[in-house]
């Protein structure tokens, strides 16, 4: 990302917390979290020992690893929301050395093209195309790929941090890809309250860093005085909703200020940055089919822990 589009990048970012801030309830957006900092604290979160998602999921993507490369044709190419250091990926590229092409997508211009350089290392026989972008927008990808067959891929339960809505128009979005054959979609599963909270609020504190993060990108800007340490990370389970709410609490009564607009913060009062949606099997099902697709394969959903669904277009 060039001087240029950071620039546009953060004015965007304080644009939003503006508005966020001066909503109510407040809120703000989970994108904001992933700089540099952010994702190297996610990779950490996906290492503790209270974040079942990563290790469960990443046995089910080794056990299926076969199928799920197959699910690409020769020549064809994968393209992953939201990549990250496309840590997962890496065992669907060793189980697919016929892919021509690998897209990965993803919010944090300095991580994504430090991983996509490490990925043509690893395999030069590879294209791999780094797209800098917000998955909840529509996506252009790249030329070289439009006459491709495509799968989708989305990993790391990330599907349940979308409101409902979003999560549907993503799926709609991706079903409108040229030549996609199929959708391989990470989604977490309802279970009991205490493995869930855990997973949200670890030990290390490491989720609380991650989460404040967001704040303290903010604070960076020079029109914004706010100050993250007069805040303190929450990780709660909404049961009604079947989501983990994660919020930043005002420690005490004060003012922050984003350019002209005042914001004041009662004593408790919380800031909405992320949710995680649990998924029952019935409820992915009905995602699944509003967003043009249907439920092909799920691996590991007899344990109701995790699962990893392979999604193909519901006309076919």
């Amino acid at each position: 990302m060039d001087n240029a589009a950071a620039t546009a990048w953060r004015s965007e970012m304080v644009a939003d917390a503006a508005i966020g801030l001066t909503d109510q309830p407040k809120r703000l957006s989970p994108k904001w979290l992933y700089d540099t900092v952010g994702s190297a604290l996610f990779e950490r979160i996906t290492k503790l020992p209270e974040y079942y998602p990563t290790r469960t999921e990443t046995a089910l993507l080794r056990s299926s690893a076969d199928d799920l490369a197959r699910l690409v044709p020769a020549g064809g190419a994968l393209v992953e929301l939201g990549s990250g250091a496309s840590v997962k990926t890496r065992i669907l590229l060793d189980a697919g050395p016929h892919l021509g092409a690998y897209v990965p997508i993803d919010i944090s211009a300095n991580f994504l093209n430090e991983t996509a350089g490490d990925l043509r290392r690893r395999y030069p026989t590879l294209a791999v195309h780094p797209i800098v972008a917000d998955f909840t927008r529509p996506v252009q990808l790249p030329d070289a790929t439009h006459g491709l067959p495509k799968v989708g891929f989305f990993p790391g339960s990330t599907i349940g941090n979308l409101e409902l809505e979003a999560a549907k128009d993503l799926l709609v979005g991706v079903r409108a890809w040229n030549n996609v054959q199929a959708f391989v979609l990470g989604a977490d599963l309802v279970k009991d309250k205490a493995t869930l909270v855990d997973a949200y609020d670890d030990a290390q504190g490491v989720t609380a860093r991650f989460v404040t993060n967001a704040l303290v990108r903010l604070a960076a800007e020079p029109d914004v005085r706010i100050d993250p340490e007069r805040f303190c990370y929450r990780a709660s389970w909404n049961a009604d909703l079947a989501q983990i709410d994660m919020e930043l609490v005002a420690r005490n009564a004060h003012t922050a200020r984003i350019g002209d607009v005042e914001i004041s913060f009662a004593a408790e009062e919380p800031i909405h940055v992320s949710a995680s949606r649990k998924y029952t099997h019935t409820t992915l099902a009905a995602l699944a089919k509003a967003g043009g697709w249907r439920i092909d394969t799920l691996y590991g959903a007899e344990d109701k822990l995790f699962t990893v669904a392979v999604l193909v277009p519901s006309d076919q």
